[in-house]
């Protein structure tokens, strides 16, 4: 991006000149026709305007924008669009406010596609970060004529998706941070301290107890190995994350952690419950059960929950209805595939997947609290254990020394 300085003839024939921000020249010369002025003469902004960050958007070396930014940038949208103003102007006003570099380039290109004729779906779907689910429910919000309304569920979808994550985010923090700390005064004892101790252990000649020699040994490896097992690690870490990354990896990752006690819980009806909300917003909208089962399962991030529901897809295709092949689901809920059954028969599915929701969020909230309960306590009674007994392995001996005398 940049300001490019033109010379050209408006309207009325009449030789005009200005500067106008664009990408590249071809949009230079598609923004000024579009004012009505025929460009003659284009010249590049100069070495001194470059911007290093808008060449690394365009070369794509910049992370893409996340959930936090998208979900401001729809509600914005939404209050724009609920109040009357007409879609390009809402875009051009966004992308001019907009601080992320890769969402900025992605509005504009938006508003620039949008000018030219296309569907606002159409244009988010040429971009990064839109998923499958909010481009299919901005076309449903388009087709019916309901986009602001549209704009608001999904908004206030992707709010409630958010603040589950940041939940589990800050259930985690507390005991990521002590584990990183008491693993590293653990390390800085084992390395620093008690080599201290050896000398005067050995000095006085005496039989020293098998746990004081387990610690010992342990202090051995660790300041034998410690630091050139870290390039080990990095690599095996390397390794792992690009086996996960396959789909038979990611399965088996997804598999293992679905079975873990309390975090498999969180992980099923955190999955269950995005599907459920999902699935509820995308059939308010309008669109078919089969297509917005394919949505919901595009958005999943379990392969095995992903799967299941797949199975599911395949037998609604077949004639049966959405119940049965969720009741033979052993994860998911016998009540909750009985509210879904009578949304069957009263026609209110989508209602009672809102529902629905709400109870897997409800759990996933307790679930994380029962955690953070758990866990605190936990790690610092395993924590102070590990350094009580390296305390004790090393003043044993002394004690014992000081008993004989």
């Amino acid at each position: 991006m940049g300001n490019w300085r033109w010379t050209g003839l408006d309207k009325n024939g009449k030789r005009s000149q200005g500067v106008i921000d664009a990408s590249n020249e071809k949009e230079v010369r598609l923004l000024l026709r579009g004012q009505g002025i025929r460009p003659t003469k284009v010249h590049p902004p100069s070495i001194l305007e470059f911007d290093i960050t808008e060449f690394l958007v365009d070369r794509g070396l910049m992370v893409a924008f996340g959930n936090k930014e998208l979900l401001a940038f729809t509600k914005q949208l939404a209050i724009m669009v609920n109040a009357g103003i007409p879609i390009l102007q809402c875009l051009e006003i966004l992308y001019k406010a907009e601080k992320n570099p890769v969402l900025k380039k992605a509005a504009k290109s938006i508003h620039r596609e949008v000018g030219e004729g296309q569907s606002l779906a159409q244009a988010m779907e040429k971009q990064k970060g839109f998923s499958k689910l909010y481009c299919n429910l901005v076309k449903a919000g388009e087709a019916g004529g309901i986009l602001d309304t549209i704009l608001d569920k999904l908004a206030n979808h992707m709010e409630r998706h958010e603040k589950i994550i940041s939940q589990v985010k800050s259930a985690m923090t507390y005991p990521a941070i002590v584990v990183l700390v008491g693993g590293g005064v653990i390390w800085a004892l084992m390395v620093f301290v008690v080599p201290q101790f050896v000398g005067m252990l050995t000095d006085t000649g005496q039989e020293i107890p098998a746990i004081t020699q387990f610690v010992i040994d342990a202090s051995d490896f660790l300041q034998k190995y410690s630091l050139k097992a870290l390039p080990a690690f990095f690599v095996l870490g390397v390794i792992f994350k690009n086996y996960v990354g396959t789909p038979s990896g990611k399965y088996i990752y997804d598999r293992l952690m679905m079975k873990m006690p309390v975090f498999g819980g969180i992980i099923i009806k955190g999955n269950l419950s995005a599907f459920a909300r999902t699935l509820s917003t995308v059939l308010a909208s309008g669109i078919s059960l089969i297509d917005s089962l394919d949505i919901c399962i595009d958005t999943l991030d379990n392969g095995v929950i992903a799967k299941d529901l797949g199975d599911v897809r395949k037998q609604v295709v077949a004639g049966k209805t959405l119940t049965e092949p969720l009741s033979k689901i052993d994860y998911f809920p016998e009540m909750v595939s009985q509210m879904i059954r009578v949304g069957e028969q009263t026609g209110n599915v989508d209602q009672m997947l809102e529902k629905v929701a709400i109870v897997f969020e409800d759990e996933v909230n307790q679930l994380i609290e029962n955690m953070t309960k758990l866990m605190e306590p936990l790690i610092i009674v395993v924590l102070g254990g590990i350094i009580a007994v390296i305390l004790v392995a090393m003043y044993l001996p002394m004690f014992m020394s000081a008993g004989g005398a």
